[in-house]
């Protein structure tokens, strides 16, 4: 017997009172991540093993491992099996500020860092050319970057300015807005398009996740106060470490009526 295998005895499973048996399974496992015994990337028993192991049904198990996978603590990767997740922390971003990954990750109190893949400066694409509303000729600063809170992929993105805005990328350190903030060039307000992709094979190799895992596809375009765009980026931020909150009010509590 292995040491996972070792997890799913019928004496670490509770009796009635504890409730459902899927609710006693998932606390089962919980527990098990929590003292140890399961640990980051642990492969767990098959579901048919689990249900004979703790003599209870497959359904019961399946239901108990999709709840854990939904809540980020299980992974399923396609013809392997169930994961323990690499530990990578959950995290809720608000949506009604504008701040960069390094100061959302620092209110956080976790660890930033950036692994950079591309600093160039190179002609603009069509698109970025007509958001960033560059004259004929000019160039851009094209970033690329895998960004990581306490050593855990969290985010692949990529960024442009113009080129006349920063002209050394080299100079850029981890964050991009504190090389815009120090070039007097922060920007103060957003417009954000949120919708959910699959990863791409090798975008899911970089976040350390399965190829068509689901992400949180990003656009962003920032804006000076006077209303020019002076950033325009894409990323990809993993499903299962990433919550994005959005608060919403309505008019008449604005107003201070009552619902």
């Amino acid at each position: 017997m292995t040491d996972t295998h070792a997890v799913f005895t019928p004496g670490g499973f509770g009796d009635a009172a504890a409730g459902p048996l899927y609710l006693r399974l998932k606390a089962l496992i919980q527990g098990a991540i929590h003292d140890g015994r399961l640990r980051a990337n642990d492969a767990l028993p098959s579901e048919r093993e689990i249900a004979s192991m703790l003599d209870i049904s497959r359904v019961t198990v399946r239901k108990a491992l999709t709840d854990l996978v939904e809540a980020g603590v299980l992974t399923q990767r396609r013809g392997s099996g169930t994961f323990v997740t690499s530990g990578a922390t959950r995290v809720e971003q608000r949506l009604s500020r504008l701040t960069s990954f390094t100061e959302d990750m620092l209110a956080r109190g976790l660890t930033p860092s950036v692994r950079w893949l591309l600093k160039a400066v190179a002609p603009p694409t069509p698109e970025e050319a007509m958001v960033l509303g560059l004259s004929t000729g000019e160039r851009v600063v094209r970033l690329r970057r895998l960004r990581l809170a306490d050593d855990q992929p969290m985010a692949l993105e990529q960024a442009v300015v113009a080129a006349r805005l920063l002209p050394n990328p080299e100079a850029i350190g981890s964050s991009l807005y504190v090389a815009l903030e120090a070039a007097g060039i922060r920007p103060v307000r957003a417009l954000q398009r949120l919708s959910a992709e699959s990863l791409s094979a090798e975008d899911a190799q970089v976040l350390g996740v399965e190829p068509g895992a689901p992400a949180l596809y990003i656009e962003r375009i920032s804006y000076l106060k006077d209303g020019r765009p002076v950033e325009f980026t894409k990323s990809h931020y993993r499903g299962d470490t990433y919550d994005f909150v959005v608060e919403l009010t309505t008019e008449q509590m604005n107003s201070g009526g009552q619902s």
